[in-house]
């Protein structure tokens, strides 16, 4: 049997992937993810665009070498977007599940042989590692968004200071005292 289960999975591509992206899609309200799945205009729909792509390079990586990289690579512009609509871990990261479901439908849950069920684990433990990258993916993107927040916090904060009178500008500020 060897790499057939891989094989396989390869073969249906397109049929999986469109599963997949509409999966992904299952967390957005009913209009949204109509939008997201309906414009293919990368510019119309950026999110829609973005999560197409990183899902094609994920499965990719998933039937193929498993470049943990690349794996990094195509998570990122799908969890930057997720961590940006302030998605909660989980619901950021259930997509990945979801398509473990997916291929256990398509190919049935349970192999026939101990070599197919070799494969099936490998298969699962892939997406598993894929859900952890995709977890530090996440989080990272978390920080990201707080830092700016928080600097942008700082800075209105700074702004109205300066106009209530309560700090003065760098340029402005008194020269020190040279302690004579």
């Amino acid at each position: 049997m060897g790499e057939a289960l891989f094989a396989r999975i390869a073969k249906e591509r397109a049929p999986l992937l469109s599963l997949w992206f509409d999966a992904a899609l299952e967390g957005y309200a009913r209009d949204t993810a109509s939008f997201l799945k309906d414009r293919r205009d990368p510019f119309a729909n950026p999110v829609g665009h973005h999560t197409r792509r990183g899902l094609e390079r994920l499965f990719d990586e998933l039937v193929g070498a498993m470049d943990m990289e690349a794996v990094t690579q195509a998570l990122d512009p799908i969890l930057r977007i997720r961590a940006v609509q302030h998605l909660t871990p989980a619901r950021a990261v259930e997509f990945l599940f979801r398509f473990k479901r997916i291929l256990s439908e398509r190919f049935g849950a349970a192999p026939r042989s101990a070599e197919a069920a070799g494969l099936l684990f490998e298969l699962h433990e892939r997406i598993d590692r894929m859900v952890l990258a995709a977890f530090d993916v996440y989080m990272a993107c978390r920080e990201q968004v707080m830092e700016l927040k928080a600097n942008e916090m700082r800075q209105r904060t700074f702004r109205a200071f300066q106009r209530a009178g309560l700090v003065r500008p760098e340029h402005e500020k008194a020269p020190e005292a040279d302690g004579e």
